[in-house]
């Protein structure tokens, strides 16, 4: 599990519990269709987890 993940928010936060809104505003996650590349960590794993239903993720090879 190395290397980087890009991950796009693709649904909006309004309407969100606060738990889903801090964990989407740690990945960097502001504005829908924004897209970040982070580090293929396991705490990340688990934040894309929390808001899969919010978000798509792609691992970069």
């Amino acid at each position: 599990m190395s290397g980087k993940i890009n991950i796009t928010l693709k649904r909006s936060m309004v309407g969100r519990p606060e738990k889903h809104r801090k964990v989407l505003r740690g990945m960097g996650l502001t504005r829908i269709n924004k897209t970040v590349q982070l580090e293929n960590t396991p705490a990340i794993r688990g934040m894309i987890e929390k808001v899969s239903h919010l978000v798509t993720a792609e691992e970069i090879r």
